[in-house]
């Protein structure tokens, strides 16, 4: 990497605009460090997808993946929604809250969307614009050409393009970029590791910034769609906003220092530390959740022909940990009577808290389990 070039800056009349260089070429790497933790990142994924295989019933703890996700790709923007608020009903979330809550279950949707959609659709331009078009719906940025690429300037930081901190390519080499960067994605003649691959595919997506808005949330997310379709994980278990928002600054300021510094080698190097913490807390987090399953599985058999409709509960739970009494009557079946006692004993066996001190409307927390994801 020590030959890269990042670009150059080109004058546009009035400003300049930072026109980095295709990446859908060859690579050397040349670094050992970099080889060293290239190792261990991918020795740390293989042990993740492995351990994704031993979950039963993997698919209710992927839910509560995605929405930390959502919360924590989305604070990276701005937005204040916390994990536990993200769980509330729209009707229940304070007016002043609701723009943010709302962006954060844009995320999730488009998130869900494109994990499916990768069954018909390959990683693309096409799917990430189908991708920003769910994003940016009917919340901020529903006016900034939702599913388009964008037609205009756009630049980071300054409170105008002639003091901002940077300014993306030209609107007129966006198309080109991109189908640049899909080409690199899917070029099996470039024999450059994945895991190096999408940390630059992420590099070059926030340096293109291709839309008007949403550029950040969804060039995270495109680190877990890429490592899924390589079948690098077979699930969708890992994903690095948690990480990229404890270390913002470092995040930002290495992403500058390639384009400043023609500096690739360091952005890579914090990548595959945040790929190599990330992987290790979820395996910590999957076992924390059997620990806690088994536990629970346990606490439910005292409950005798009863435990059948509190394990429904409790599954559910596991996928979304925040519940009322017409949900649990949904779940289960029976009477308002019999759902409150069932409540009543779940709420014994110290499984849920009730958490609003509220006489009528109440809503209980799988609290042990929230904490995980915490």
């Amino acid at each position: 990497m020590k030959d890269f070039k990042s670009g150059e800056n080109i004058n546009q009349g009035t400003y300049k605009s930072f026109q980095p260089k295709k990446i859908n070429r060859s690579w050397k790497v040349d670094d050992m460090e970099l080889l060293n933790l290239l190792s261990q990142a991918d020795r740390q994924l293989g042990r993740l997808d492995m351990h994704s295989e031993y979950v039963p019933n993997i698919d209710l703890f992927i839910h509560m993946h995605v929405l930390k996700e959502a919360t924590q790709s989305s604070k990276i923007e701005g937005t204040k929604t916390n994990i536990e608020e993200a769980l509330f009903e729209k009707e229940d979330i304070a007016d002043e809250k609701r723009d943010d809550w709302e962006e954060v279950q844009n995320y999730i949707s488009a998130l869900n969307s494109a994990i499916s959609s990768l069954g018909e659709l390959p990683f693309s331009t096409r799917l990430i614009r189908q991708t920003h078009k769910i994003l940016l719906k009917g919340v901020r940025g529903k006016h900034k050409l939702p599913g388009d690429m964008r037609s205009s300037q756009n630049w980071i930081g300054g409170a105008s393009i002639n003091d901002a901190t940077f300014v993306p390519p030209h609107y007129s080499s966006i198309n080109e970029y991109m189908s640049d960067l899909e080409k690199f994605a899917h070029n099996e003649d470039i024999l450059l590791p994945d895991l190096l691959k999408i940390a630059i595919i992420h590099y070059q997506f926030e340096t293109i910034h291709p839309f008007l808005d949403g550029n950040g949330r969804v060039g995270r997310l495109l680190i877990t769609l890429y490592l899924v379709e390589k079948q690098i994980l077979k699930q969708p278990i890992l994903y690095l906003s948690d990480f990229f928002e404890r270390n913002r600054m470092l995040y930002y300021d290495n992403l500058t220092k390639v384009r400043n510094n023609n500096d690739l080698t360091q952005w890579l190097k914090f990548f595959l530390i945040g790929i190599i913490e990330t992987a290790k807390n979820s395996v910590q987090t999957f076992d924390s959740i059997l620990k806690l399953q088994k536990e629970a599985d346990h606490k439910l058999q005292s409950l005798g022909s009863r435990s059948s409709n509190a394990q429904k509960v409790v599954e559910y739970l596991y996928q979304r940990p925040m519940i009322n009494a017409q949900k649990v009557k949904t779940i289960t079946g029976l009477s308002l009577p019999s759902v409150y006692k069932l409540i009543d004993e779940l709420e014994a066996l110290e499984i849920i808290k009730e958490m609003t001190g509220a006489k009528r409307g109440k809503l209980y927390l799988f609290e042990d389990y929230l904490d995980l994801f915490r």
